[in-house]
């Protein structure tokens, strides 16, 4: 059995307990290979690797990082299919989704801030009448923490480690511990391309040991963090007492407007796209539907219907829609919400059901799931299921569909269908989330800021937002009065 290896100063290292964890093929529900039990020895050692590598990398050029991460870039490219096989593995989800988003974007990150690093300018401001300049340099802060979480999970890793490299930064990241592979694979590459020593360190192991070192390390300026709120709200009390700089990308709860005058085709298609894509397992999944009432009845014949042809089965398979959830413990957890629809008076229109796959009996395998319910403060509408799960219920009004968007603790998402401008941009303008989709769905530009507000997190990754936050501004000012 495969035992992948921490990666600390360029080399592959076992852990200092070598305690070691299971790792499981949630399409079968075997474990197939085993990763580093990481304790605070293993992180400590990261730490002063990267502590050493900061001063050279960040006094090299920008075109020198640029190369490298370009190098990184090319090197995913090259592997896409070992990769997204690897994805599709630990993960459980279509090996289609993982051919056509996850590498491909992770590969696309690398690409991205290889440029952006070139492009990120610093400001200036002439005092006229005083003979001053006023400039803004942004250093690199030095070590900092990057932990990704298991839904995309080399997607969202390089989305983290790559613009904190462009900034000139040393890194030490923990993947989720459930869907280690491609990061792991990602040090392989590291290795084979002869990255710098140091500059990129990669600890495996669970939260509560590894990330916790991670996140209470003094030398650590800073934490990007994605995953559940209650773990973002302990991340948060633990790094305030040292000041860390924090970005907290948490969960979602988002809304998905329809109204009647929508394009009802495109809306149809690609909501059934927005609720189920990748298990829902997706933070900008839209799990809440809001249907204005004079559509209502027939959106859920003709989604119901649609939601039904979709094919659960092996992820290998490039006619399955769905794959597996990424555990037995989260299948488990999302089979409880949908057993619990009684209790809050909602109605399953359909799904909620186990599904026995040929050749992977063990694998865990959910029906995509429909719920419709009567209220938005039932405990569906408001906790977030994070599984291939939605819950719809009418509107009467824009005033009343604006309420039900905003009546949650997340504010992560949202999407809105709708012809009319006035209206798109009335709600836009109101709804509580950090993106609004108007008649589309993950549409992404890289330059754009990404992050959620209230319980969905603190701060913004993306683009030179990301690049603002992995680095420090320091204000100069010089006179050049003549004396």
């Amino acid at each position: 059995m495969q035992r992948i290896k921490n990666y600390i100063n360029g080399e592959f290292c076992t852990p200092s307990s070598d305690k070691w964890l299971d790792n499981y093929n949630p399409a079968k529900g075997e474990v197939y290979s085993q990763l580093p039990n990481s304790q605070k020895e293993d992180v400590e050692k990261a730490v002063m690797a990267a502590k050493k590598a900061f001063p050279a990398w960040s006094a090299t050029s920008l075109e020198e990082r640029s190369q490298w991460m370009h190098k990184i870039a090319d090197a995913i490219e090259n592997k896409l299919v070992l990769l997204a096989e690897a994805e599709s593995k630990d993960n459980g989800k279509p090996l289609s989704l993982a051919l056509a988003v996850d590498i491909p974007r992770a590969m696309s990150n690398f690409r991205f801030y290889a440029n952006a690093l070139t492009q990120f300018a610093s400001e200036a401001h002439e005092s006229v009448g005083k003979n001053t300049i006023n400039f803004t340099l942004r250093k690199p802060l030095g070590v900092v923490g990057c932990i990704s979480p298991w839904n995309l999970p080399l997607y969202l890793f390089s989305w983290k480690i790559a613009p904190a490299l462009a900034a000139g930064n040393c890194v030490v990241a923990k993947p989720s511990e459930v869907t280690p592979m491609t990061s792991y694979l990602l040090s392989e590459i590291c290795k084979e391309i002869d990255f710098p020593e140091g500059v990129l360190n990669i600890v495996h192991g669970l939260g509560a040991n590894c990330g916790q070192a991670i996140v209470e390390h003094p030398q650590i300026k800073a934490i990007s963090f994605t995953g559940g709120t209650k773990t973002g709200e302990h991340i948060a009390r633990t790094a305030a007492p040292m000041f860390k700089k924090l970005s907290l990308e948490l969960g979602g709860k988002n809304p998905n407007l329809i109204f009647a005058d929508c394009n009802y085709d495109k809306m149809l298609k690609t909501t059934v796209k927005s609720s189920f894509a990748n298990q829902g397992q997706i933070c900008l999944c839209g799990s809440r539907i809001f249907v204005e009432e004079k559509i209502y009845d027939q959106f859920k014949d003709d989604f119901v219907k649609a939601v039904k042809k979709l094919k659960v089965g092996d992820p290998s398979d490039a006619k399955s829609d769905l794959g597996a959830l990424v555990s037995k413990e989260h299948l488990e957890k999302v089979q409880g919400y949908i057993e619990g629809a009684k209790d809050q008076e909602a109605t399953i229109l359909c799904g909620g059901k186990p599904v026995k796959v040929d050749g992977h009996e063990n694998g865990y395998y959910l029906e995509p799931t429909i719920i419709e319910v009567k209220s938005n403060h039932c405990k569906l509408n408001q906790e977030e299921i994070f599984g291939p799960v939605v819950t719809m219920m009418p509107f009467k009004s824009e005033e009343q569909a604006l309420e039900f968007a905003n009546d949650v603790r997340y504010g992560l998402s949202s999407t809105i269908w709708t012809s009319n401008i006035d209206r798109a941009m009335r709600l836009s303008n109101s709804i509580e989330a950090g993106i609004v989709w108007v008649n589309t769905w993950l549409n992404r530009d890289l330059r754009t800021p990404f992050g959620g507000s209230k319980d969905s997190g603190v701060g913004r990754e993306g683009g030179f937002e990301a690049l603002k936050f992995f680095t420090e501004p320091k204000n100069i000012c010089i006179s050049y009065e003549a004396y």
